[in-house]
């Protein structure tokens, strides 16, 4: 399948959604609900490990609450952050393959229900293959500053996400998400990668923001899009896990800088500290907030929008119910 072809999966559920497609919530969130303990540097790539089952239900809670889009829970599985668990480089590859797989056995579990009932309101969902930043797998939350130090070069950014990226194209997902991506640098990377692995199914590249007006780094987002312009293998540009009350600013700035398909999933408005590993009290969206708001991001020019950190099943359903009714589709 080409790249064009391929793209076209994705605006054809854009399409089928009513122009703007509903994207997951907080993975490693649904999973501490339910118990997991995660606060590692493998974070909720640990439950790969010990509990894919549990991954398994949580991709299946998302699908229940309304998305479209399955995000996979590869973030911070990298291959040098499994090694020193004392995995082997195949038994690392098996574990990103798995993350593939587990998200889409949900799917097809999922869809293989729903379907048998004519009326049910739900879109065959795709599979997207996270790909975290450099700073994900650093986990030290210089995802969030941009700052990797000067001996951290292009060559050495495509490097460091190569081989996943093969692995988890070979795994069988749809799409592939760019998470958190900090700067110009690590963005021209990935497009970088995209061309010279010639990869054949669609991208987005999401960018944090901490001040709501430019990357992480302090470089403007017309730079870091710049790149990424001139790629037809990313299909689509936009944030995540920044503050929802930077998102409305942001799809105005980016409507301006791009043609392509605009995406959203903030975080509850919590802020994380990399340093202590925490989460500090600000202010926060709740479910009700998200429900009010997301057919404002969707009007603003977003066509597809989730949640990221501290958003949960319940916010993707508040999110599905908003973007349904003000659409004139049917609802669960």
């Amino acid at each position: 399948m080409g790249i064009h072809k391929a793209t076209a999966l994705l605006d054809d559920l854009i399409e089928k959604a009513g122009g703007c497609a509903i994207v997951d919530g907080g993975f490693a969130t649904q999973l501490e609900k339910h118990g997991a303990s995660i606060n590692d540097p493998l974070w909720s790539a640990l439950c790969l490990i010990k509990d894919p089952d549990l991954v398994k239900r949580v991709h299946l809670e998302y699908l229940e609450a309304g998305a479209d889009i399955l995000v996979t829970s590869s973030y911070q599985a990298t291959i040098p952050g499994f090694i020193p668990r004392g995995f082997s480089i195949e038994e690392a590859e098996s574990l990103l393959e798995k993350s593939v797989k587990l998200a889409v056995e949900a799917r097809e579990k999922f869809w293989n229900a729903v379907k048998r009932n004519s009326r049910h309101s739900y879109n065959r969902a795709l599979v997207a293959a996270s790909i975290g930043s450099y700073g994900a797998y650093l986990a030290d939350g210089s995802e969030y500053s941009g700052n990797y130090g000067p001996h951290v070069s292009l060559d050495k950014l495509k490097d460091f996400h190569r081989r996943r990226l093969q692995v988890l194209v070979d795994a069988g997902p749809d799409l592939l998400a760019f998470e958190t991506i900090p700067n110009k640098l690590e963005a021209q990377a990935c497009v970088e990668l995209l061309e010279e692995e010639n990869i054949q199914i669609p991208s987005w590249i999401c960018f944090s923001s901490v001040d709501g007006e430019n990357a992480p780094s302090g470089e403007s987002f017309k730079d870091c899009l710049d790149v990424i312009n001139k790629s037809d293998k990313v299909s689509a540009v936009g944030i995540n896990c920044a503050p929802p009350h930077f998102i409305q600013t942001l799809i105005q700035k980016f409507k301006e800088l791009t043609g392509k398909a605009i995406i959203v999933y903030p975080n509850s408005g919590e802020i994380w500290d990399g340093i202590s590993k925490g989460w500090l009290p600000s202010k926060c969206f709740d479910d009700e907030k998200f429900e009010l708001f997301a057919p404002i991001w969707r009007d603003a020019g977003a066509k597809l929008i989730g949640g990221c950190c501290r958003t949960t099943p319940s916010t993707i359903q508040a999110v599905s119910k908003a973007l349904k009714e003000s659409s004139g589709l049917d609802t669960f």
